[in-house]
């Protein structure tokens, strides 16, 4: 695997994408960044980190795809990326949610459109990998 433009760039994109939508929607639109129990720089950081390890596994599984042919090259390229961070993006919240990091104490809606939000994250890195490929 080559490590220079096909993953470098693809990798930082998704990761400045991901981070960026989560920092809009938990920092902006909403405001779970006020109950974090840490330290706002530490959370930011940690979070920095995820979001540098999950474009990582975004760019390297999209690649495997292209490699193995399960994404085809042709014209939905973009689409099979993005829909591939979508399933990435859903099983990344189930793992949060199930070990009680979310911010989903506001009930069910909440919970549902936290996991769709996460999904629309994800699936724009994915987005992101196939534009920077």
């Amino acid at each position: 695997m080559v490590w220079g433009r096909h993953i470098l760039l693809p990798w930082l994109l998704s990761s400045a994408v991901m981070f960026g939508l989560s920092y809009l929607w938990h920092g902006v639109v909403l405001s779970d960044l006020q109950e974090v129990g840490v330290p706002l720089t530490l959370y930011m950081l940690l979070a920095a980190l995820f979001y540098l390890v999950l474009g990582l596994v975004l760019t390297i599984a999209t690649h495997k795809a292209i490699q193995y042919e399960f994404i085809s090259l042709k014209g939905a390229f973009p689409l099979m990326a993005f829909l591939l961070g979508a399933a990435v993006g859903f099983v990344v919240y189930l793992g949060i949610f199930v070990l009680g990091v979310s911010f989903t104490k506001h009930g069910l809606v909440h919970v549902v459109v936290d996991i769709l939000w996460q999904m629309l994250e994800q699936g724009l890195g994915g987005l992101a990998v196939s534009l920077g490929i």
